[in-house]
């Protein structure tokens, strides 16, 4: 759906309040409830941004829109879900925390910069950046400013929260790492160029892009360099992804498997036009969008392509792997489901816009963005059932399929495969 403003913004009520260095611009109590296991708490889903979620469920036949909610702006920045509560970011400037199951505003955080930078969630509070050169981090439950760390410039680049540290990039050319308690800087390094890219931090080390050609390999305790591997071209957008000891990130119209361990180049797989997206790594295979309306399935051990899907337009939006499904985003404006061993598609979902956003899979929900200025959360019937809570008083999907239907009317489309067939 188009923009009408922001007149649609503010489902409940607003509590104005400064906190900061950013403004908490409104807040809305509600009962506490039992939560599923299932979350997506930062944009790589895991520490190593696999975006790969092999316990969660997501919808595959029967698709309807849950609910969207209208921010003031285009929504670039991806979710992130935990507790049952789904935290985005607007160009509006704003950060928003919505209800999971209806889409209803718990709060939000105004910050001075539009948000391209997507949250994590860790421990009760919510780290993100900002493009008024700040990284914040903010009470989960209220959306409270518990501290601010200024940078010195944009920061696009969205967070990875591990073992009581927050590690972030900055278009100011740096990497930092910083206190999560508190915010105090750790550590920083500085590179040739913008750093966009968010990182990957595993085996005690942190794997980022900058736009000065190189992937850096940095000694998470203290930012020590062990490798940086030069790509000939700037690593922009594209974050790196680490799974059985590689490290797989595009550079322009390249997409590279690096040695975790040294940086040396395992292979390359060579694309007419630039790679759109960060990667997924899943079961052995790298899911991966580019400028040319195409998603590819490559062989993670040798590169060699295993099926490519064509969308209408240009894949930028990340893909997100959950029960054998692939969920990704594209500027045709849908958001689309292909099957993860053939890349036959399972449906599609129109937004009223370009989709940048990269989906979270949760619960049997997809939550994604798209430049129509809205959240939305696409539900429908899992691929592989799981067993329903015995307890009445947890969420289970039968609560999330009742509420179809609640949200705004969107443009949807099913399409079902001979082996899903529901007529």
């Amino acid at each position: 759906m188009k923009s009408e403003g922001v007149s649609r913004r503010r489902m409940l009520r607003a509590v104005g309040g400064v906190v900061g260095g950013g403004a908490l611009t409104s807040v809305a109590s509600r009962p506490t409830r039992a939560q599923s296991g299932e979350a997506w708490s930062q944009f790589g889903y895991d520490d190593a941004n696999t975006r790969h979620a092999p316990e969660n469920t997501g919808p595959v036949t029967d698709i309807s829109q849950q609910w969207a909610v209208e921010t003031g702006s285009r929504v670039w920045s991806s979710p992130a879900v935990a507790d049952g509560t789904v935290y985005v970011g607007s160009y509006d400037n704003s950060v928003y925390a919505l209800d999971a199951t209806d889409g209803a505003e718990q709060w939000t955080f105004d910050t001075s910069g539009m948000l391209e930078s997507s949250p994590a969630v860790a421990n009760g509070t919510v780290y993100v950046g900002s493009n008024d050169n700040s990284v914040y981090a903010l009470n989960a439950a209220d959306g409270s400013e518990q501290w601010a760390f200024e940078t010195g410039d944009s920061v696009r680049s969205s967070p990875t929260a591990v073992d009581g540290t927050v590690y972030i990039g900055s278009t100011d050319n740096t990497v930092y790492a910083l206190d999560a308690a508190d915010g105090s800087e750790q550590w920083a390094v500085e590179t040739g160029d913008k750093v966009s890219s968010s990182p990957a931090v595993t085996n005690d080390t942190v794997y980022i892009g900058s736009n000065d050609d190189n992937v850096y390999a940095l000694d998470a305790a203290d930012g020590t360099e062990q490798w940086a591997s030069d790509t000939g071209n700037p690593v922009f957008d594209c974050s790196p992804a680490v799974a059985d000891g590689t490290v797989y990130v595009g550079s322009l119209s390249r997409l590279y498997a690096l040695d975790a361990a040294d940086g040396t180049t395992q292979w390359t797989f060579q694309m007419s036009n630039d790679v759109g997206s960060a990667p997924a790594v899943a079961d052995g295979t790298v899911y991966v969008g580019r400028g040319n309306h195409t998603v590819y399935a490559l062989d993670a051990a040798d590169g060699t392509e295993q099926w490519a899907f064509d969308t209408g337009f240009d894949v930028y939006s990340a893909p997100a792997v959950a029960d054998g499904v692939v969920y990704i985003g594209s500027y045709d404006n849908n958001v689309y489901a292909l099957k993860a061993a053939d890349g036959t598609e399972q449906w599609a979902f129109e937004t009223g816009d370009s989709v940048y956003s990269s989906p979270a899979v949760a619960d049997g929900i997809v939550y994604v963005g798209s430049f129509d200025n809205s959240v939305y959360a696409i539900q429908g019937s899992p691929g592989t059932p799981k067993s329903e809570p015995t307890d009445d008083s947890g969420p289970g999907f039968g609560l999330l399929s009742a509420a179809a239907g609640a949200g705004m009317a969107g443009l949807s489309r099913a399409v079902a495969t001979e082996q899903d067939m529901d007529e």
